[in-house]
This record gives C-alpha cells, structure tokens and sequence, in this order.
C-alpha cells in the first residue's frame, strides 16, 4: 500500500511517501520519499507558535515540499507554482493521508486544503488521520532493521499503555488493539512540553526550550549529587491518572523570584548565574518526569488488561532523562516491554502520520471509499472511532 502523508498540525511542514504492506504488529515500512521543514527561526523571536504565521508558510512550503518528495521517489515532479493550474504525472499511491488534528485549527487547515486539492487533480482517496495515533504507531519505524532499504520488522505486542507527552499534549492511553483507544489520564492544564518551554522562558533560553532545559540539567547532575532544593509535584498522589503542571511552572517562578530579588541580608538582587540556572533546570525537569514516570507506573499496576507494552512517544519522548527513567521502570515489570520511537520521530513528521493511515486502512477499510468533507479539529482526542 502507497500513502502520500502530510502533517502541517503545528510548525513542523512534512509529506511523505511510504510503501507499507503486512500486518499490523510486524508491518514492512519503507520510506520512498520524506521532507520535513521546521518553522522554529521563524516563531523563536515570539517565544512560541502563532498559528496565523504557521499557516501561511505551511502554505507557502507544501508545494516545495511535494516537489521534493516527488523527485525523491522519481516522480514527475511539477513546478510549485504550478500544483494548483497544470497537469502532471500522477504519482503511484494508493491514496493521501493527511493530519485532521488536534493541533492549530488554522495550520491543520492548510494541509486539509492542499492534501484535498491533491485528491481530486489526481483522484484519489484522501483520509484524515489523528496526530496522537501517529505519535503511537511512530514506534513501528526501525531504519536500524535495514538502514540501505529502510525497511522495518519488528513486532508490537498488544495490549499497550502509551504515553504520550508533546508540547500541545499530556496523555495517557489504553490501546487495547489496533483502532481501540482509550484516554486513562491527560493533563488538566499545561502540557508537559509547554511547562518546559514556559520554564526555559523564565531562565531566559530561546524556544523551543526542552532541550535546552535538558542539557542544563544534565550539567547540573553532573556537577553536584543532591541540590538540597526540590519542586512540588502536582498531583503525584491524586489516585487518578491525570496530570498538572501549571502549579509547577508557578512554583519555578516564585523560586526565580526568591533567588533574584533584594534581601536585607544580601542588599541587591541580581541575575541568575549559570550554576543556578542549571540547577532550576534540573529541579524542574526531575519534577516533572518524575510525575510522568509514576503515573505510568500506576496505569501499569492498576490496568486489568494483560499489558505487553509500553509505548512512549511525542516531542518530549526525545528527552534523555525521562528514556532512563521509563528504562528504570521498566525493571520492576520485566514482561512488558519498551517501545520508543526513533529520535527523528519524536517531532510532528509525516512518516507517523503514513503509518497510522495504514493502520486506519487495514483495519477500515470502507474509510477509503467515504467522500465526506475533512474538518480540521484542534481539540480531538484519540478514540475508537
């Protein structure tokens, strides 16, 4: 099966073409085309995503982008100025897959329009895919398998929790089979990765801030045992699986405040110096992976299902100590095992959005032949139907 794939739910532009065939739990993926453009120059200056702006170059770089792909899989590939007006080589693929959401309404837009565009110059099928069932079945791509074909075979067991942790999105979910979901737990407020990003913005680190955060933190393990400080951790012991992390991000800037501020003692406050910044960054990130960690291992314990896997994906599965945290855990249930994506498919991609599409087909495959119009949802949530 050959699936063009595109994702545009946030500022990440990505098309993709993939040729996928087998079962579901040990498919054969090859990836025959894929692009991806960041936007993050362009939003670093604002601390953040305006969705107008992620918009308007989604729609300036898909045609670029399906040139690209096209050439890359030795298509005819047309002018993108093109794309709209003139007549060229349908490519062969089975049909277009393309992210409906959730993310920012207006940047899902922009891939919903132009994926549909698409299907009906070449006249093929388009479907609209979940981003979070993306993030899930991302762990089904292995280039170490075959690095020259890039071909994958694995085998993912199920019943699986996943974890899902991102910039827009904190959530834990049941997959009890593949197109069977069910949310145990998400966050109340912030995302995971938001809280990091609002954090590295009170340190005064560019977004995005994940990464940043981290590496201060890994310096500050690295220099000192104990930090003889710690921050609360909201909803540690709430006996549910959901999740909190404003309380957090609050508790870093009172800190923040506390460390800066004049005191009689001390006369003028000042600047953060840089042992303290990476000591901020090591408690925020050892609180907030920690709350991650354990309600993992709650939804473990509790589950009545005979959990085989745990599946961690999203931006923030790319984060170093929570990979030696989950691996830590995962020695108190030796019969599950681990699946993380790799670190290229931790980001928003289309390659995700490809495989999930397969999955959706294979297991529906009556969602080809409905012509209903795709809406862009910027809150849907992962479920059964």
């Amino acid at each position: 099966m050959k699936i063009l794939s595109i994702e545009t739910s946030c500022d990440e532009t990505a098309i993709a073409i993939l040729n996928i065939n087998g079962p579901l739990e040990k498919p054969d993926i090859k990836i025959l085309g894929n692009t991806l453009l960041s936007q993050v120059p362009l939003h670093e200056q604002y601390g953040g995503v305006f969705p107008m702006l992620a918009k308007r170059e989604h729609i300036k770089n898909l045609p670029i982008l399906l040139k690209q792909v096209l050439e890359n899989t030795k298509s005819q590939a047309p002018n993108p100025k093109q794309i709209r007006n003139s007549k060229f080589e349908i490519p062969n693929i089975d049909f277009i897959a393309v992210t409906a959401g959730p993310g920012l309404e207006p940047a899902l837009w922009a891939g919903i329009t132009f994926a549909e565009e698409l299907g009906k110059k070449w006249d093929k099928p388009v479907m609209p895919v979940n981003h979070m069932t993306g993030h899930i079945f991302s762990i089904l791509y292995r280039t170490e398998t075959n690095p020259k074909s890039k071909i994958l075979n694995p085998k993912l067991e199920l019943p699986a929790i996943a974890l899902l942790v991102s910039g827009g999105h904190t959530e834990l979910v049941l997959v009890r089979d593949f197109g069977d979901y069910e949310i145990l737990g998400r966050t109340l407020d912030d995302a995971v990765g938001e809280a990091f990003d609002k954090v590295a913005r009170m340190l005064g680190l560019h977004y995005p801030g994940g990464p940043k955060i981290s590496l201060l933190a890994e310096k500050s393990r690295f220099r000192i045992k104990d930090l003889g400080f710690k921050f609360p951790r909201p909803m540690l012991h709430s006996g549910d699986l959901n999740f909190s992390y404003s309380g957090l991000k609050t508790a870093v800037l009172y800190k923040i405040k506390d460390l800066t501020q004049p005191s009689p003692s001390q006369g003028e406050g000042g600047a953060l110096d840089s042992d303290l910044k990476e000591d901020l960054a090591r408690a925020f990130e050892e609180a907030a992976i920690e709350v991650l960690i354990e309600k993992t291992r709650k939804a473990l314990e509790d589950s009545q299902e005979n959990i085989k896997t745990l599946i961690a994906g999203g931006g923030v599965a790319a984060n170093k100590y929570l990979g030696q945290e989950l691996k830590s855990l995962m020695t108190d249930f030796p019969d599950i095992k681990l699946r993380m994506p790799e670190k290229q498919l931790t980001t928003d991609n289309a390659v995700m959005i490809g495989i999930a599409a397969y999955v959706e087909a294979v297991k529906n495959p009556s969602v080809l032949a409905q012509e209903k119009k795709i809406t862009a949802k910027g809150n849907l949530t992962i479920s059964s139907r």
